[in-house]
């Protein structure tokens, strides 16, 4: 880095106490960017009341935006009174025929004393305490569980994630994602991503301002400034100079990766109240993203796309990504947009170019871990890593404990690596960096300004190409509903209400079970009917078969069907998968009379009881109890996930609403089995008694 220096003028008075007193002033101008027009070689003023600070010229603005020279220093008299602080102003020229050059853009920088620094202090502050690293115990080890669940793909970790709020939890043995509710420059520990250099907007006044109105930004700025006390004590050293490491100024050439994994919350464009939206990303001269890869009939679509592209940073920074209603005839209607400042991203020291996972795997099923084919995750090599430590802490010990950090035992998660590595991943994870994540970036559409058109869920990978190639892409595509059936067996109906009264006086029912899976009634089954039940009692032997397509990781099911006749593609609801049976008592001169209804979650069953008898419900139903049928809360079992599961048998109670209350009016037998569709295809059997009728063999009652 080379420093420019400016002193104060010969002969300035000394400065009276708690009015004015000498400040370094200390500029970082890194570059000029988005400069509209032929611009050739422009330079920038800073000018401070009455003392100006000149930049040199950028010979080749084409080629390398910024300033051949970063670093400059002043000495300068500052109110202590923030009010009376001047504003620095900035001017942007361009050389030309006059002596100055041709104004390009202005700007003003307000608010000068939130860039005061505090001089550091030659004391080692004492060693803060951080959170504990992954399985970290606090006592110079970490462990990790023994239980491993196994995460199919992305999507898995996406959806855990959502399950824990985003909350990265440590000491357990998977992967966390943290999913952020705003962008990512919006995270208050992250600083705006500027904190390397911030970008101020320069504009040029073309006539009158409008009152109410920006003027039109032109390019900007992007620089920082720091403002260190002086002491006026004879023998004191000076500030220390801010700016010292800087990283290399000339452009650097990139691969970006730019996942979009859905969005919510969008404003409709079609007349039916939806959208069809597509995604397209522009980087530079680039654009990306086709219309023909749109998501029907929805207002929150998911894409699960990715996006790779080159770019030479800083001259193709700003990443765009647009959300389009893809209509019939072009030209199709923007949904809303956002845009990302790449290169804030790059040259910030939270390392927000790419998230650091919690864990360390050499082989992940969904694809290599987000840089670490490149390094960016793991200090490569031991003196690397000694120094890149000593960077962060000085020559202080590990924040989370007084020694090195050390395994209790070996991993039990897949591929985790050597051990030195999975050390660094450790300690990495303690810095102020960014973690694997997702943003939810709000979409702004120019023509309703300041209204939110809907969210967007993404994140984007940087790879400077002079670290080398980087691993493949994570997979995000998006989940295939699987098929499944349900086999529902309805054995026996017991002490149902008795809706009729035959001649002779006596009550009586006519009884049979109707079955569908919630979102799809025109699968509804009936059974056959047991005729004149005189103690609520009914034997059936009956089998109902469900068909569905099942999202495991949502654990929700996937129904697509044309909402209008007209409709070209179908609309996809996600519905729990939910078994709703109801008894009824038939009739033959009046509408059947419901006699009670049980449904079952079939991913949060509760646990059948073994005979009628057991089945039971209490007159009064806490919060605190799940399940009606269970009368000590200590002992209420975890419900059933029958895609775990797959089988289990026996009874459930029927319900009545009256006057706001669940009344126990039946209690059903059945057997519950759940088959992939490739087994179902392989076992295949009839509906009722019908053949082939086995699995089990269900004769007649």
């Amino acid at each position: 880095s080379h420093w420019t220096q400016m002193s104060a003028p010969r002969g300035a008075p000394r400065a009276p106490k708690g009015d004015i007193s000498w400040v370094s002033w200390q500029v970082l101008a890194w570059g000029l960017r988005g400069l509209h027009g032929a611009v050739r070689e422009p330079r920038l003023e800073l000018q401070w009341e009455d003392q100006t600070l000149w930049t040199p010229m950028i010979k080749d603005f084409t080629s390398n935006p910024n300033f051949p020279i970063n670093t400059f220093l002043m000495t300068l008299a500052l109110p202590e009174d923030e009010q009376l602080v001047p504003p620095i102003r900035l001017r942007v020229w361009d050389r030309g025929n006059r002596e100055l050059g041709v104004l390009v853009g202005q700007g003003c920088v307000r608010g000068v004393g939130q860039y005061r620094c505090r001089t550091p202090s030659l004391e080692q502050p004492p060693c803060q305490e951080q959170p504990p690293g992954p399985g970290d115990t606090g006592t110079g080890s970490y462990t990790v569980d023994v239980e491993e669940e196994v995460e199919v793909d992305w999507w898995s970790k996406f959806y855990t994630a959502l399950e824990d709020k985003g909350e990265i939890q440590w000491g357990t043995n998977r992967d966390r994602l943290k999913i952020y509710g705003c962008e990512l420059e919006a995270v208050p520990e992250f600083q705006g991503l500027q904190d390397f250099c911030q970008t101020f907007p320069l504009h040029k006044l073309d006539g009158p301002s409008v009152p109410g109105q920006e003027p039109k930004t032109v390019g900007e700025f992007k620089g920082l400034f720091c403002i260190y006390p002086m002491s006026e004590e004879p023998g004191v050293p000076p500030p220390p100079q801010h700016f010292q490491q800087l990283p290399p100024s000339k452009p650097q050439d990139c691969l970006v990766r730019v996942y979009i994994v859905r969005a919510f919350d969008l404003s409709p464009r079609d007349v039916t109240g939806l959208s069809d939206p597509y995604v397209r990303v522009s980087l530079g001269k680039r654009t990306l993203g086709q219309r023909d890869q749109y998501v029907p009939n929805t207002l929150e679509p998911v894409f699960g796309r990715m996006f790779e592209v080159t770019a030479t940073i800083p001259l193709e920074k700003d990443l765009k990504v647009t959300l389009l209603d893809r209509d019939r005839l072009p030209p199709d209607q923007e949904i809303g947009s956002t845009s990302i400042d790449l290169e804030n991203r790059l040259l910030s020291s939270h390392r927000a170019h790419c998230g650091l996972p919690t864990l360390h795997h050499t082989c992940v099923p969904w694809g290599e871990h987000r840089g670490m084919g490149m390094g960016w995750a793991l200090w490569n090599g031991h003196s690397e890593r000694e120094s890149g430590l000593r960077g962060i802490w000085g020559s202080r010990p590990c924040p989370t404990c007084a020694g090195p950090c050390a395994e209790s035992g070996p991993p039990t998660f897949c591929h985790p690596g050597p051990p030195r590595e999975r050390l660094a991943l450790h300690v990495l994870n303690l810095c102020p960096f960014v973690p694997e994540h997702l943003e939810t970036r709000p979409l702004f559409s120019s023509a309703q300004p300041g209204l939110e058109q809907g969210k967007l869920q993404m994140w984007v990978d940087i790879f400077p190409t002079s670290l080398g190639p980087p691993g493949p892409p994570v997979n995000i595509d998006p989940r295939k509903a699987e098929g499944y059936e349900l086999r529902c067996v309805v054995w026996n109906v017991w002490d149902t209400d008795l809706g009729d009264t035959n001649l002779l006086g006596q009550r009586m029912s006519d009884i049979y079970v109707t079955g569908w899976l919630d979102g799809l009634p025109e699968q509804r089954q009936h059974t056959d009917i047991h005729y004149r039940s005189r103690d609520g009692h009914g034997a059936f032997n009956w089998r109902f078969l469900f068909p569905f397509e099942f999202l495991a990781a949502e654990k929700l099911c996937a129904i697509g069907r044309r909402e209008h006749i007209w409709s070209l593609d179908k609309t996809v609801l996600k519905v729990p998968p939910k078994l709703i049976l109801q008894v009824w008592d038939n009739d033959k001169f009046k509408a059947d009379d419901l006699l009670g209804v049980l449904e079952l979650d079939l991913t949060k069953l509760p646990h059948p009881v073994l005979t009628p008898r057991l089945c039971k419900v209490m007159p009064w139903k806490p919060s605190s109890i799940p399940w009606p049928w269970c009368r000590i809360p200590a002992l209420t079992p975890s419900p059933i996930n029958l895609f775990r599961m797959r089988r289990v048998q026996g009874w459930w109670p029927c319900t009545v609403q009256e006057d706001g209350v669940q009344r126990l009016s039946g209690k059903l037998e059945l057997s519950l089995e759940l088959l992939t569709a490739k087994e179902a295809e392989e076992r295949p059997v009839g509906k009722g008694r019908e053949e082939p009728n086995k699995y089990p063999m269900l004769p007649a009652p």
